[in-house]
């Protein structure tokens, strides 16, 4: 990461970042929270480019972005309106403690680990990790897929209205 180019660009998604997941944190309408958790996914992938991890890039904006902030956001807009909002709640001061404290660890970690670096360059390539996804991960790859899938169609059935169940003939 040599240059100002680089460098600027940290930074850049840096404050993206930083600013959305805020957003999530802040934001009373449920809509408008996932909505900066969609920036906050794109600008992790961001920074995955930067450390010239295109593959997992791909991967965050496809899977995070694509398919589980798009379910959350579907989930969100199947929930009545009168339960979209994100209200007041007695646990702020707690939250807040709690981490202030967490925060001061990760300090705490980030500056008395001792960080080992690696001299040669891996050798990790988007085709070997098709051919592990696709060889000898593809049971556990399909598993998951048809899991998640189930899990969507199960989130799809426990909202649907009794009308729409009668409709279908399924009540």
């Amino acid at each position: 990461m040599d240059g100002a180019g680089p460098t600027l660009a940290f930074w850049a998604l840096s404050a993206v970042t930083l600013v959305a997941a805020g957003g999530v944190l802040v934001s009373r309408n449920l809509l408008h929270a996932v909505l900066f958790l969609i920036l906050s996914f794109v600008g992790i992938a961001g920074f995955f480019l930067l450390l010239s991890a295109e593959f997992l890039a791909m991967a965050q904006v496809v899977i995070y972005v694509g398919a589980i902030a798009v379910l959350v956001l579907f989930a969100v807009l199947l929930t009545p309106a009168v339960g979209r909002d994100n209200g007041e709640t007695r646990f702020i001061a707690p939250a807040l403690l709690l981490s202030v404290a967490l925060a001061a660890v990760f300090i705490f970690v980030i500056h008395d680990t001792t960080w080992n670096t690696v001299d040669e360059d891996p050798r990790a390539t988007v085709e070997s990790l098709g051919t592990a996804l696709l060889g000898r991960w593809v049971l556990p790859f399909e598993i998951a897929s048809v899991l998640l899938t189930a899990a969507l169609v199960g989130a799809i059935m426990l909202v649907r209205s009794p009308e729409e169940e009668a409709e279908d003939g399924l009540a």
